[in-house]
């Protein structure tokens, strides 16, 4: 039986950069309010909401100091329940950012776990001695330079896998997982239909925290292999699930780094008993560099895509529920990054192609806030104009620090693939600031607003907002999409141009043919006379041509 979600699509919201409705040069509650008639004129069902809660800020929200308070920047709990309220009234529900592997060190947990080794609260983080005078383990932050942060007061290290800002919490606590229940069922009391889960695959270490290996010359080591996966960690979704999640009529997506399938077919079993689905990663790795990982301007092979995106939907086929993205707030824009965004024609064109192709497997997709206009990379020139930690502790390392590359690739670089690519304001209109403000904002917004924006989208039938609107609408009517095998195009496999598939049921058989490149392709597969075409980005069809960047689906 088809379940709510698998036939849904996602927006996610990131709050700082979706609509200022005060002026202040960032995203607020009641700015995202306001622009609900849009989303449901998209046609969209869940709304995710990057964190809202209280917050220092120090990773734009993902250190949170209050988990039952509204960060006051984006106003009050007051503004929430008109949010929820209104959103449900069109018929989308809300889905939160749960962050749990890590608070805020402003938390008042952490305040008293940090005030003495006898506090009652010592033990909700990760505390250690550390040995011969450095820390107790070699593992790297993900923001770069140690996980571990010494504290003169009681001479102990705790742990943040992320910024100093972020200690990690003690999933072996069991105090600890029942204090995180309680709050998300008081959430779920107030209305909320769901969470995606931070990092979630983090929470349970492996026992003893032993060093990792190190790469040659390297002062830290990488601690994904001890922490992704953990020991304890289906004991501990299941848990959650039995405590807050069974029962309710609830979407959940897990952030789980690192997984494979095998592991995902644990965690988003369809026998309901953790999680609804996961985000995986390895196709946002295909285009990464073997030395510098992600900083690199390399574009991912079709052949790399085609063998992930089916590996994927071939092994969790009838056993787990599959998450469809190109975009997030943590990845760069997807048109920017595997499409091109040279010329407005190959923007437009290429951005139709990517949603094609994602939008037609079997899953449910997330819509990262921009992308159905098309918004592009920001290619910021100056470090000044970055925002983000990750990416300015990035430039900082492999630069000054590590001298792996030059100032100047390493901008080339942030220009391709920082997370501020995803976080410059929504771009509205081609008024001042976008009209996503009316004054200076957060963070700089993207020169090209005054052609890429919403008002423009919205007066263009042929528009990237329509095509989405329309794929949004076939996943809606058409059962094909939701419940239908995936297949590829015998012959397919290893084409490095054109990436073709089917979707089939006992009714219904879709053929989805793309073009990756600029080039104008000629293809032989046989398409049956009165197969119709369901949609294309281009308005005229030519059987046996593909020309550039060209999508189309044929059903029959």
């Amino acid at each position: 039986m088809t379940k709510w979600w698998q036939n849904a699509v996602v927006y996610q919201i990131y709050p700082s950069s979706f609509q200022d409705s005060n002026g202040d040069g960032l995203g607020d509650l009641n700015g995202i309010t306001k622009r609900l008639d849009y989303l449901h004129e998209l046609g969209v069902d869940i709304l995710w909401l990057s964190p809202i809660y209280k917050s220092p800020q120090v990773d734009n929200g993902y250190d949170i100091s209050d988990y039952r308070a509204i960060n006051p920047d984006y106003g009050s709990m007051e503004d929430f329940d008109t949010l929820q309220k209104k959103a449900h009234s069109l018929g989308m529900k809300i889905m939160m950012d749960l962050v749990v592997n890590h608070t805020s060190n402003q938390h008042e947990l952490f305040k008293q776990s940090k005030s003495s080794k006898d506090n009652k609260y010592r033990d909700y983080y990760i505390w250690r001695d550390g040995k011969n005078g450095h820390e107790p383990n070699n593992w790297e932050s993900f923001f770069t330079g140690s996980a571990w942060k010494y504290d003169d007061v009681t001479d102990q290290y705790y742990l943040h896998l992320f910024a100093p800002e972020q200690p990690d919490l003690n999933w072996e606590n069991p105090a600890v997982r029942h204090s995180v229940y309680d709050m998300m069922n008081w959430w779920v009391n107030r209305g909320v239909d769901g969470f995606r889960m931070d990092v979630i695959n983090y929470i349970s270490k492996t026992e003893g925290l032993p060093d990792a290996p190190k790469s040659f010359g390297q002062k830290y080591a990488n601690p994904e292999p001890l922490v992704a996966n953990g020991p304890r960690i289906h004991e501990f979704l299941q848990e959650m699930n039995n405590n807050v999640l069974a029962g309710k009529d609830l979407v959940t997506v897990g952030e789980t780094p690192a997984v494979t399938t095998e592991e995902a077919l644990k965690y988003a079993n369809i026998d309901g008993s953790e999680l609804d689905m996961v985000f995986q990663f390895e196709h946002m790795g295909l285009d990464n560099d073997p030395i510098t990982a992600r900083w690199t301007d390399k574009k991912a092979k079709l052949t790399d895509i085609r063998a992930n995106f089916t590996k994927w939907q071939k092994q969790l086929a009838g056993k787990a529920w599959n998450s469809l993205y190109w975009n997030n707030h943590d990845q760069p824009r997807v048109v920017s990054r595997f499409g091109n965004d040279k010329t407005e024609e190959y923007r437009v064109l290429s951005a139709k192609m990517l949603a094609t192709m994602l939008h037609f497997q079997q899953g449910t997709p997330f819509i990262f806030q921009g992308e159905e206009i098309g918004m592009t990379n920001a290619y910021f020139d100056k470090l000044d104009d970055y925002v983000d930690l990750d990416s300015i502790n990035a430039y900082h390392k492999i630069v000054d620090e590590d001298k792996q590359l030059d100032g100047t690739t390493m901008l080339k670089y942030l220009g391709m693939r920082s997370r501020d690519n995803a976080r410059t304001p929504m771009q509205w209109d081609d008024s001042d600031y976008a009209g996503f403000s009316t004054t200076t904002t957060w963070e700089k917004v993207n020169p090209n607003y005054k052609q890429i924006n919403v008002k423009n989208a919205l007066s263009d039938e042929n528009s990237i907002f329509y095509y989405y609107k329309k794929l949004i609408t076939l996943r809606h009517n058409e059962d094909v999409i939701t419940n239908g095998a995936y297949a590829l195009v015998p012959g397919n496999e290893n084409d490095e141009n054109i990436f073709a598939y089917t979707r089939k049921n006992e009714k219904t058989t879709l053929l989805i043919l793309l073009n990756y490149t600029d080039m104008e392709l000629n293809h032989d597969y046989k398409i049956p006379k009165d197969a119709e075409i369901l949609i294309s980005n281009y308005k005229d069809e030519m059987r046996g041509t593909l020309r550039p960047y060209e999508a189309k689906v044929y059903k029959f």
